[in-house]
């Protein structure tokens, strides 16, 4: 009976410790009493690992149990790890490798970076936009990766780049790989993402290794590769597309472009111009991403790729050739649906209909939901696609808390701390010389802080305002006044920043470790206000930053603008679609437009022309004061040997050059001495603004804009020309770029694609538009801001103000005083 009882414990054991063989050992802390358990699944560990970068916190590794080899993937084993629901989620370790890792089989990878670069500099940058995403990704299991690389001044150990989504953070990882980019990956929380917009935010803080100066800090800065940068769904269905909503998750692709690629059949025929800009527009406004092209073919479909969305326009008889999968409601209705391409798989955007006008109706079904009656005032300039969160549209004297701009509440120890926001002035904005915002901020310094120690205000990244920090005891800021010059705002999407310069005795000694401090010594409190007074408001004819910040004076007509074409070829359509594509998103409407073959059907009317330099109108061009000659001569760079140079002759011009440049230099550096120090330009000397030059575009130049108006004044003429249509393609394919189109200003922009410069010419004489309704303060504003423009004018006027006044007098003392 003893051997039958010692032989079954001895069963029971050998049992017990091969199943605590089989099952993998938990390191997980005890779980509190009452704690809710989530199961979560993490794939088997492989047999090696890459070394983690510099830096890298270690990341504890689960080794799975041994298993025998499976036939297929599907056999795959998982090891399930029970861990405790925390009620605050810590951020995760980051898993990093030298490369991002390619997508599992099933997986979607949508990249998030809509610009084809992300820095993060400094000791302190935020940067957030929104991604849109649909039901099934919003569904799906999520994984974010983001690959970098950072400066080698870095110091690791007090760095770090932090993950939010939706405001909530997903996962940190210290900055520690400057010798090439690394990929790290983060685990999204189930119902974190969310159908529609979803925010996404990179937090740096970033800590110099050996140098504590202010100068150290403009040596810090952390890349994140947009190619390397994506959320990652489980699963086919995340690639559904299926509704409108498809259309704003269009996305972006591996450098931060978004695409468009319209294949029509009929595209050189009558009558199909007018709808295809329409839905142009209408993709670009439901999109409204910053990076995007249009491209127009006819023979096929282009390749699929993200950030990319094919359109096939035309009738059904017209579309069966290219898709003959093509539903066969196209062949009695309008039609617009998704399909899947059968021989890429790929989604299609059809639009369809047995004739064109059922095709019409079809793209405004699409387009209508984004249309907006140009009565309707606008609260925000969507940009949240780019930056977030929407630029507040201001029209006249308003308060606006930091909170509402993005700026949170920071406390702040190191030594440079900026941060930025967005707000946005109508077209009509006129207040560029006399008028002044203000800055209420609440901060607070410690008594570490030593004078001259300074905070600066910086508008479109010019500095119009500095306060200096004068105590050594410290001191808490509540709604301090600062003064902000408006010279430097301009209509449309404005950008300030707030930066602190901090000194301390710590810093002058940089003692070893004292890069790296964790005492907060400065705290800048998002209920800071910015406030802007009522401002002059009257349109300018001409003014190229009014169509780029608002598409002024387009944007508001309430009739369709005239809209000339050279020819209707792909290039030149593409490149008409890309321009008004950008304009009705800063519009925040689709541009109603009519095509016209000739100058003298416009009238006196708003229009734009748009076509190779050859093939437009003279007309157009000596009303934005271009030379009509330059049809000619504007003609690309041809390389051409170089001739051979007489060294005499080259000698006396040369001299002649020098002897003459140096007092030219002289008198040009004592021109930016005044206009420095006094605010004071030759234009501003002068009684009336002079006429235009007539404008010649070099050859080096492949692309202009210029804006003139038209032959009674009574409208606006903006001419979109180029060399060829391949460059008019090609150079508004870069100028509509999010980070050229602010730099649309003044009577004529160039841009070359050879040296990549982009030029202005300012505007010296302009009209006045009326845009409100008539009221003294606002001419008040007006004649304020023109005379502080036109100082001699001012001076003048003055002196005539004195003398009226002196004649005025002695007339009325001369018949009311005494007399002897």
């Amino acid at each position: 009976m003893r051997r039958i009882v010692a032989a079954s414990l001895l069963l029971l054991n050998a049992s017990a410790f091969a199943q605590a063989q089989t099952a993998p050992f938990d390191m997980s802390g005890e779980r509190p009493p009452g704690a809710s358990v989530t199961p979560r699944l993490t794939p088997p560990t492989p047999p090696t690992a890459p070394a983690p970068a510099p830096g890298t916190p270690p990341v504890s590794v689960t080794p799975a149990p041994a298993t025998p080899a499976a036939p297929a993937p599907a056999a795959v084993p998982l090891t399930i790890v029970v861990q405790p629901q925390l009620a605050a989620p810590a951020l995760q370790p980051a898993a990093a490798a030298n490369t991002a890792a390619p997508p599992r089989s099933g997986d979607v990878r949508r990249y998030v970076v809509p610009f084809s670069k992300l820095d993060l500099s400094g000791e302190y940058d935020r940067r957030s936009w929104s991604v849109y995403l649909t039901p099934e990704q919003a569904a799906a299991k999520a994984s974010f990766t983001f690959a970098y690389q950072n400066a080698i001044v870095v110091a690791p150990e007090a760095s770090a780049v932090t993950v939010y989504l939706n405001n909530r953070p997903i996962g940190q990882q210290r900055v520690g790989s400057p010798d090439g980019p690394s990929a790290v990956t983060f685990q999204v929380p189930p119902g974190l993402l969310q159908p529609g917009a979803n925010l996404v935010t990179f937090e740096a803080a970033q800590r110099h290794r050996t140098d504590c100066s202010i100068q150290s800090t403009y040596e810090l800065w952390s890349n994140i590769d947009p190619a390397g940068t994506y959320l990652s769904f489980a699963g086919r269905d995340a690639a559904q597309l299926s509704s409108a909503d498809a259309i704003r998750a269009i996305g972006v692709n591996s450098a931060g472009k978004t695409e468009f690629d319209i294949v029509v059949p009929a595209l050189e025929q009558p009558g199909t111009t007018k709808p295809l800009l329409r839905l142009a527009q209408g993709l670009s406004v439901l999109s409204s991403m910053p990076n995007q092209i249009f491209a127009f073919s006819t023979a096929s479909l282009p390749a699929a790729g993200p950030g990319k969305l094919s359109v096939l326009v035309g009738t059904a008889a017209e579309l069966r050739p290219l898709f003959p999968s093509l539903p066969p409601g196209a062949e009695s209705a309008a039609f617009a649906a998704f399909a899947t391409d059968p021989r890429s798989g790929s989604p299609v955007l059809l639009i369809s209909g047995p004739s064109w006008q059922a095709v019409s109706s079809a793209i405004d079904t699409i387009v209508s939901p984004t249309d907006r009656s140009s009565d309707v005032r606008r609260d925000v300039l969507t940009t949240e696609r780019w930056s977030a969160p929407n630029a507040p549209l201001v029209f006249s004297d308003t308060n606006i808390a930091l909170s509402q701009l993005g700026v949170k509440t920071t406390e702040f120890s190191g030594r440079r701390l900026r941060t930025s926001f967005n707000v946005a002035v109508p077209a009509d904005f006129y207040a560029n010389a006399y008028g002044e915002a203000k800055v209420l901020l609440d901060a607070a310094y410690t008594d570490n802080v030593l004078p001259g120690s300074h905070i600066d205000i910086y508008v479109n990244d010019n500095i119009a305002s500095t306060v200096p920090i004068t105590t050594t005891t410290g001191g808490i800021l509540r709604h301090l006044p600062i003064r902000v010059t408006m010279r430097h705002f301009k209509p449309g999407l404005n950008s300030v920043a707030i930066e602190a310069i901090l000194m301390t005795k710590e810093d002058a000694a940089c003692a070893p470790g004292a890069t790296a401090g964790a005492t907060p010594r400065f705290a800048l409190f998002d209920t800071s206000e910015l406030q802007i007074p009522d401002f002059a408001r009257v349109g300018q004819r001409p003014n190229l930053a009014a169509m780029s910040g608002t598409a002024y004076p387009y944007g508001r007509a309430t009739e369709p603008t005239p809209l000339f074409i050279d020819r209707v070829d792909a290039d030149t359509l593409s490149a008409a679609a890309t321009l008004l594509g950008q304009m009705a998103i800063t519009a925040g409407h689709p541009i109603a437009v009519d095509t016209v073959a000739s100058p003298n059907m416009i009238g006196d009317r708003d229009a734009i022309f748009i076509g190779s330099v050859s093939q437009m109108p003279a007309t157009a061009l000596s009303q934005a004061n271009i030379s009509t000659e330059s049809q000619a001569s504007w003609r690309p760079v041809a390389d051409t040997q170089a001739s051979v140079v007489d060294t005499g002759t080259a000698f006396e011009e040369w001299n002649s050059k020098v002897s003459g440049g140096v007092l030219h230099n002289r008198i040009t550096a004592f021109r930016e001495w005044v206009s420095r120090n006094f605010d004071i330009s030759r234009s501003s000397l002068q009684f009336v603004p002079g006429a235009e030059e007539i404008f010649t575009p070099s050859n080096v130049d492949t692309l202009l804009v210029a804006q003139g108006s038209s032959p009674a004044g009574a409208g606006a003429w903006t001419v979109v020309t180029a060399p060829s249509a391949k460059d008019l393609r090609e150079g508004l394919e870069v100028l509509t770029a999010q980070l050229n189109w602010p730099q649309i200003s003044g009577h004529i922009t160039t841009y070359s694609s050879k040296t990549g410069k982009i030029e202005t010419v300012p505007v010296t004489r302009f009209d006045f538009v009326p845009s409100t309704p008539w009221s003294i303060s606002n001419y008040r504003l007006i004649a304020a801001n023109w005379l502080s423009t036109n100082i001699l004018s001012y001076a003048f006027l003055l002196v005539v103000f004195v003398l009226l006044i002196g004649v005025t007098t002695s007339s009325m003392l001369g018949r009311l005083g005494r007399s002897k």
